[in-house]
């Protein structure tokens, strides 16, 4: 009786104790997997300073990493305008230039080396030109209209008007250089000269717009009438007044030439008495210009 009674206290004991030692062992469960999380996480922690200290002390890893992770990036071009010397230099492929002796008519139109050097001037300080550069380009107009009988100061003037003097100036027509050049439609005249791609190489700009616009002079009869045609406005009746400011500047060249000071910024006319005078004068200027051209 006794040892049943002993027996059924026992049991009664290990039925009470069992949910404590299920908690308990929950409880160390639950202690074991947070402890081998945080040792996992510091693992990871100690890996990753260990690889951003291997990636900054060697770039090339870095680099190589980021192309497994983010694919190779696309290449940027970057055009870059070779210097102006170098596109200065006068195609291989381009006529030599005329060595014959100047005829007294040649001498009267290109003038003096001085008269050359004061327009020089002028244009660099009017068209905020480097000195240099504009030195070249007078001096291939004046080399170009030696060699294909045509003004200088005329073709000057049209580069002038057309680009201000930028050789990388380019309308959104697709007239392109220093004369405004449609290649697309004159890309015959720059196959000796290494193809339309010459189309901003400012020799072979001057020398091609100078061809197309003594071509339109002649076809025309007039200056007027080329400068008309070179703009594109032959079929219309008006060119919006680009021939009277390729004229006004032509006469202003000229005034430079002769050594007078002319100022390099054109004041604003407003009253229609002055504009009256100034298509005078430009008429004037175009009957000078006819006149040199049919002399040559």
């Amino acid at each position: 009786m006794t040892n049943r009674f002993i027996g059924t206290t026992a049991l009664a004991r290990t039925t009470a104790l069992q949910p404590l030692l299920q908690l308990a062992v929950q409880r160390v469960t639950v202690r074991s997997v947070l402890t081998t999380a945080q040792h996992t996480l510091s693992i990871f922690g100690v890996s990753a300073l260990v690889v951003l200290a291997v990636l900054f002390a060697r770039p090339d890893l870095a680099k190589q990493l980021s192309k497994m992770l983010g694919g190779e990036p696309e290449a940027v071009q970057v055009v870059t305008a070779p210097p102006l010397s170098e596109l200065m230099e006068i195609p291989a492929s381009a006529p030599a230039p005329n060595t014959a002796p100047l005829t007294p008519e040649e001498k009267a139109l290109l003038g003096t080396q001085k008269q050359q050097q004061w327009v020089t001037s002028w244009l660099s300080k009017r068209y905020r030109v480097a000195g240099d550069a504009a030195n070249m380009l007078v001096s291939t107009a004046y080399l170009t209209a030696r060699e294909i009988k045509l003004d200088p100061l005329l073709i000057l003037a049209v580069m002038s008007i057309e680009s201000g003097l930028n050789p990388f100036a380019e309308s959104p027509m697709g007239a392109q250089g220093l004369m405004q050049v449609m290649s697309k439609v004159h890309h015959d005249k720059f196959q000796d000269m290494g193809g339309v791609q010459a189309a901003l190489n400012p020799v072979a700009n001057i020398r091609v717009g100078s061809l197309i616009l003594k071509d339109y002079v002649t076809r025309g009869g007039s200056v007027e009438a080329g400068l008309k045609t070179y703009v594109g406005a032959a079929a219309f009746e008006t060119d919006d007044g680009y021939g009277s400011r390729v004229l006004a500047e032509y006469n202003r060249l000229k005034q430079v030439s002769a050594g007078k000071k002319v100022p390099t910024i054109t004041p604003v006319m407003a009253a229609a008495p002055q504009k009256a005078t100034a298509v005078a004068s430009a008429d004037k200027v175009s009957k000078t210009v006819e006149t040199q051209i049919a002399g040559l």
